[in-house]
C-alpha cells in the first residue's frame, strides 16, 4: 500500500458530469463531502479498470456512501484520447450504477499529463486515492483491498 500523508491538492479537473449525466461546474474536494473521500482514476479502454477497478469502486460505494464517505471518478486521459472521450463518462457511470460525479481530465495545453495525475502523483489506471476527513492522502495506489477499508471507514 502506498501512503502519501500529504494534504490533498485541490482538484483542477475542468469537465464533469453529475448524477444525471449532465454537465456540472468543476468539482472541488469540498463538493465530494466533508468526511473521507475516495477518488477513482480510470480510462474507458483500461481492461483492469473494468475487471477490478470499477467492481471495487461499486463495493466501496455500496458499503460506505451511507456512512458519509464521498466519491468521485476521474477519467485521466494520458493516452487514447479518441477512445477515452468525455462521452464515455456517462456510459461508465450507467454501466456500473455509480450515482456520483465523473470528471474528464485531459492534459492542459503544453502539458503531457492530466492535472490529477500530476497533482496526485498517480502512475496509471485503475488508481485509487483515499483522503481522510482531515484532507490528508492516506492511500494512493493501483490496487485497493476493499474489505479492510470498508471495515475501517464503516466504523468511523
Amino acid at each position: 500500500m502506498s501512503v502519501d500523508e500529504r494534504q490533498a491538492p485541490e482538484l483542477r479537473v475542468q469537465k464533469w458530469i453529475g448524477v444525471d449525466g449532465g454537465s456540472i461546474a468543476p468539482l472541488k474536494l469540498s463538493d465530494v463531502g466533508t468526511g473521507p473521500k475516495i477518488l477513482f482514476a480510470f480510462q474507458h479502454w483500461c481492461r483492469g479498470c473494468h475487471l477490478h477497478g470499477f467492481p471495487t469502486l461499486q463495493k466501496l460505494h455500496g458499503a460506505l456512501s451511507a456512512k458519509g464517505v464521498g466519491f468521485a471518478a476521474i477519467q485521466t486521459v494520458f493516452e487514447g484520447a479518441d477512445e477515452n472521450s468525455f462521452e464515455k463518462l456517462r456510459a461508465n457511470q450507467l454501466k456500473y450504477a455509480l450515482p456520483f460525479a465523473f470528471g474528464q481530465d485531459e492534459p492542459p495545453a503544453g502539458a503531457t499529463l492530466p492535472t490529477f495525475m500530476e497533482d496526485y502523483r498517480t502512475r496509471g489506471t485503475p488508481w485509487f486515492t483515499v483522503i481522510d476527513a482531515g484532507g490528508r492522502i492516506v492511500f494512493s495506489d493501483f490496487h485497493l483491498d476493499a474489505d479492510p477499508l470498508v471495515k475501517e471507514l464503516g466504523q468511523a
